[in-house]
């Protein structure tokens, strides 16, 4: 399993593709795992015939849960995500075949030695986003540092805009 490190990541990384066949499966568990009992993920009359949309679609937790999933495939498991921002922009159903890409924009040390990278992200259907994000994910700054193990002043996962954080790529 891949272990990335801070130097193992530069901007202007792209991060492998993951693409997956949405089902209904997809949809229903994924909702039943956020407890979203809201008809229009698990019930296809509803969502077609009450809400107009073509069937039932993931809800907003499942597409977190698969951006998280993707950044941390990506990273191994000593990567731990400090934040993630999203917007959705339209729904993904089954039949679809889900697509999400990254790319790295920023590498960065903060003052703790807490070593970060910046992403930007896309969810995509048929070459159309719809869903795009950015996430900050720490990864170890060298052998023996674990970002899981970072607590209080050692953890800062704002970023950019707090002033401790010193830029290391562009």
């Amino acid at each position: 399993m891949t272990q990335l490190s801070i130097d193992q990541i530069q901007a202007g990384d792209e991060l492998p593709t993951l693409s997956v066949d949405v089902t209904p499966t997809t949809v229903v568990l994924g909702a039943l795992a956020s407890r979203d009992w809201r008809p229009m993920h698990h019930d296809k009359d509803f969502a077609v015939n009450r809400n107009g949309t073509r069937d039932i679609f993931l809800n907003t937790p499942n597409q977190a849960a698969w951006f998280e999933r993707y950044v941390t495939d990506w990273t191994g498991a000593t990567g731990r995500l400090g934040k993630m921002q999203f917007r959705m922009r339209d729904s993904v159903f089954p039949g679809d075949t889900m697509v999400i890409r990254g790319k790295v924009t920023n590498v960065s040390t903060d003052d703790s030695g807490c070593a970060w990278a910046d992403l930007d992200l896309a969810m995509t259907v048929n070459d159309k986003i719809t869903t795009s994000c950015k996430a900050r994910v720490a990864v170890p700054s060298g052998s023996g540092d674990n970002p899981w193990k970072r607590r209080g002043s050692d953890w800062q996962p704002n970023g950019p805009g707090n002033s401790n954080a010193k830029a290391n790529g562009s």
